[in-house]
């Protein structure tokens, strides 16, 4: 690393812990020492300004968490402030996030750990008591929401027969219930149960990690589920102490390293969105089905209840909305979600479709749509149904 400009301020009596700091950042920030934090207000009265400020004391300290506040209110909320402390647990990391403590480092600290962590806190740290005016969320207008119950009431109703055929056909092939959901993110990301016909064999999702080799969207070979050669648990700092990620990050029940999940993202390893062409976790009756888009049928009960719309962008499912937060993808979000939409109408039945063509026409869709245009894809819905691609 090459030297960042500005200096870090370091709040300690103690002798090994500046040491440690020191070496830990030698190179990259110049260091203050203070004996307490009214030395450190003092200085910064004088326009001072620091990337950073660690403070080493217990958290209810008054070089702690009081010293924190104090600073805060004096308008330094944007500087992270970092504690050093003999021990941590469960209540004080609560208390600690709750407090907007930007990192905290048990000791005795290490030198890599500091060398790994100020650096990027020091150019990337976002206060969460910064007051950020909200972007205005999407309303569904009413002739649209009105459309929508009118239509969906009225499609539950004539295809109640379909629905007692096709929940009669899928029991009788395989075991497992007649509708399946997943937790789909919509418009605004906001998460919603998704109901389908099954039209996998029961556990089919499971098999997923296995078959990504086979995913028709991903252009590279390389694959973030291959062995353990190229994807490691820990990061490479992690291994070589022989501690635990010191920077886990936690979703659906799992946990990765934040080191390893940001290099595989920024390589890009694989695509966003998955499908498997002739997918051989696919029921008969459920290829059947999902040919002729029945399987989509019991997403009229999302649009009824106002999860979703008859048009607008495909809810996706959580692991593929998580990959796509960028600038550049995420203004999907702020149009509605729908059964169909325009990446359906204008790909469907063409075998080749990059990730970027669909993500591109999702974008076109929420930068133009109208009512007008939603009639007018319905339309065109029609005809594509009964082709041969399923989307």
């Amino acid at each position: 690393m090459t030297k960042q400009a500005g200096k870090i301020a370091v709040i300690t009596k103690s002798a090994i812990i500046i040491d440690q700091v020191k070496t830990g950042l030698k190179g990259l920030f110049d260091i203050d020492v203070y004996k307490n934090g009214f030395e450190l207000h003092h200085v910064m009265e004088k326009s001072i300004a620091y990337k950073a400020i660690i403070s080493d004391d217990n958290l209810e300290g008054s070089n702690g968490l009081a010293l924190h506040k104090i600073l805060i209110d004096f308008g330094y909320d944007k500087i992270p402030f970092i504690l050093l402390l003999d021990h941590l647990d469960n209540e004080q990391r609560v208390i600690a996030m709750k407090d907007n403590i930007a990192e905290i480092f048990e000791k005795p600290i290490d030198p890599e750990a500091i060398r790994l962590r100020v650096p990027y806190l020091a150019e990337n740290y976002v206060s969460s008591n910064i007051n950020i005016t909200p972007t205005k969320s999407y309303r569904l207008p009413i002739i649209k929401r009105l459309f929508d119950i009118t239509f969906s009431g009225l499609a539950l109703i004539f295809l109640s027969p379909v629905f007692i055929i096709v929940a009669i056909l899928i029991k009788a092939e395989s075991k497992g219930p007649v509708f399946y959901y997943s937790l789909r993110v919509g418009s605004g990301y906001d998460v919603f149960k998704f109901f389908k016909f099954r039209s996998m064999y029961s556990g089919a999702d499971t098999k997923l990690k296995s078959m990504s080799h086979l995913n028709q969207y991903n252009n590279k070979k390389i694959n973030i589920n291959s062995p353990a050669s190229d994807v490691k648990e820990l990061c490479e700092f992690c291994e070589r102490e022989g501690i635990s990620c010191v920077n886990p990050l936690y979703a659906d029940n799992k946990v990765i390293c934040e080191i390893l999940y940001n290099k595989r993202k920024k390589k890009n390893l694989n695509s966003a969105f998955i499908k498997i062409k002739n997918d051989p976790r696919v029921t008969q009756i459920g290829n059947f089905i999902r040919n002729l888009s029945i399987d989509e049928l019991p997403q009229l009960w999302n649009v009824f209840i106002g999860d979703m719309s008859i048009v607008g962008n495909r809810p996706l499912p959580l692991y593929e909305a998580e990959r796509i937060t960028t600038d550049k993808y995420s203004l999907r979000f702020i149009a509605p979600a729908g059964i169909t939409g325009l990446w359906q109408v204008e790909k469907r039945g063409r075998a080749e479709m990059s990730e970027d063509e669909r993500l591109n026409l999702d974008n076109n869709y929420a930068k133009s749509h109208s009512f007008g245009n939603d009639i007018r894809l319905i339309m065109r819905t029609i005809p594509a149904l009964f082709q041969s691609e399923n989307v």
